[in-house]
């Protein structure tokens, strides 16, 4: 019951982002270079890597709101496997991730009929490569944010903020004020998930790909040293 109310409400989540993206394009027939297909294939992609995200690594969720706060991270150093693993392997496919993966692959699917799009051996090659660097990064960004709870005791707060910033991901980068492209591009590298890898499959811009795979292994190697960095200055806290 609880996945079914999880995955329901995901479901009328994106309904009415694709209505509200609808309501847009009867008044428009483009935004920014985009057409009202383009923009579901965009919606759809970005919601591959958020699920298989979701599905792995969810329990950073539970390390920032009250693990170190309430002292219970000890656990994980007590056992003879890597702490990150541990961590993570309590919530090991977190059955929430489906439904995001699920309806993502149905918009990407929806849309790319409807666009026609050629199919070719490359693209095909390539896009399972793009949705996994596109995990790494959100699961690199949800561990940066996690781990300052090493030195906070509850990072939640500051995780819930920067996960919100991820909405954006699923909208034309082209669309924002130059500031906030800069935010989610380099800063907090949200476009490098959906727009990058969505403009490669949808236009053939490839020229930003080695960005991607840059800012992916930069970003990894980043989350990892902070959460060591962490792990190294814990203390339990007394009660």
């Amino acid at each position: 019951m609880d996945f079914l109310l999880g995955a329901g409400g995901l479901l009328l989540r994106v309904v009415c982002q694709v209505a509200v993206i609808g309501m847009v394009f009867r008044q428009v027939p483009e935004i920014a270079g985009w057409h009202y297909d383009q923009v579901l294939f965009l919606l759809g992609f970005s919601l591959l890597p958020r699920g298989l995200d979701r599905m792995f690594t969810d329990q950073l969720w539970i390390l920032a709101r009250k693990l170190v706060q309430n002292g219970e991270f000890f656990r994980y150093l007590i056992r003879p496997v890597h702490p990150l693993f541990s961590l993570l392997s309590e919530r090991f496919l977190y059955p929430d991730g489906f439904g995001e993966l699920l309806t993502g692959a149905g918009l990407v699917w929806y849309a790319a009929g409807r666009l026609t799009l050629t199919a070719d051996t490359t693209r095909l090659l390539v896009a399972p490569v793009l949705v996994l660097c596109g995990t790494l990064i959100l699961a690199s960004i949800k561990t940066l944010f996690a781990s300052l709870a090493f030195w906070t005791t509850n990072s939640f707060p500051a995780l819930y903020a920067a996960n919100q910033l991820g909405d954006f991901s699923g909208y034309p980068l082209d669309l924002y004020h130059p500031s906030l492209r800069w935010l989610l591009t380099w800063l907090l590298p949200y476009a490098f998930t959906a727009y990058v890898p969505a403009s490669y499959l949808l236009f053939g811009r490839a020229r930003p790909l080695p960005w991607l795979f840059a800012v992916t292994a930069g970003l990894v190697a980043l989350a990892l040293a902070v959460w060591h960095r962490g792990v190294d200055r814990y203390e339990m806290t007394g009660s």
